[in-house]
């Protein structure tokens, strides 16, 4: 866990170093934390829309709409590191400015859930719809039982799948997918000699990572629900 704690705070500091510059040239236009938090958020509005307009107007074998919300997935989710080096770089904390965060990130990822479930169910991915609404309610109790424990009194940080994970993880693979279709095609379908159904399908570079948050988020919550009895029966000595 300290190893695991150890990587993520160094490839933090790594990207901090990269997105400064940027930082700086926000807090010169006078934005605020909250406002690039606000900006994050109404990304991912455009994320959820960019996934309704795919249900309604594309069809099953055109995965660009997937591939497009994929990359502002990623953009929105560079806001998410922006805001807190804005409050940081720019003295503008304050304890209001980190409950509007934490408040618009749930948001940010209920809306980009919603628009994932209606693609799914619109195109007729009805068994990736369900793990992508069960990655949605491990992904809340993540943060969930974080503010629950620290309202208690105690710290419980750490999991594999924490929110800027969860973030790279849907967005890089949506992106990918949309990238991977204009070369195979949207429909392609891999079958195993033996098998009657497809092993595999373009779709599933989206739909596979989908069922593993489904399963590490909920791993992660149960973990973190499990460290904090633990730090409570230790404060409670």
């Amino acid at each position: 866990m300290a190893q695991q704690t150890s990587l993520r705070t160094s490839l933090q500091l790594g990207i901090y170093k990269v997105i400064d510059p940027v930082v700086k040239v926000l807090i010169k236009l006078g934005l605020t934390p909250n406002a690039v938090t606000t900006i994050g958020f109404m990304l991912n509005l455009g994320v959820a829309v960019i996934f309704i307009i795919g249900a309604e107007e594309g069809n099953r074998g055109d995965l660009t709409y997937v591939g497009w919300a994929g990359g502002l997935i990623l953009f929105a989710g560079l806001f998410d590191m922006l805001d807190g080096q804005v409050a940081r770089l720019g003295n503008m904390k304050s304890t209001f400015g980190a409950l509007y965060d934490s408040v618009l990130d749930r948001y940010s990822e209920l809306v980009m859930f919603l628009g994932i479930c209606y693609y799914l169910v619109a195109h007729h991915y009805f068994l990736s719809s369900i793990f992508a609404f069960i990655a949605l309610i491990g992904s809340m109790m993540v943060s969930y039982v974080r503010a629950r424990a620290e309202g208690l009194g105690v710290e419980i940080k750490g999991g594999l799948m924490q929110r800027p994970e969860r973030v790279i993880t849907i967005g890089l693979f949506a992106m990918l997918c949309g990238v991977i279709s204009l070369y195979i095609g949207g429909d392609y379908k891999l079958y195993v000699p033996g098998v009657k159904f497809h092993v595999f399908e373009t779709m599933s570079i989206f739909t596979f990572p989908i069922v593993a948050l489904a399963i590490l988020t909920n791993v992660t919550a149960i973990r973190r629900l499990v460290d904090a009895k633990k730090a409570l029966e230790q404060k409670n000595k």
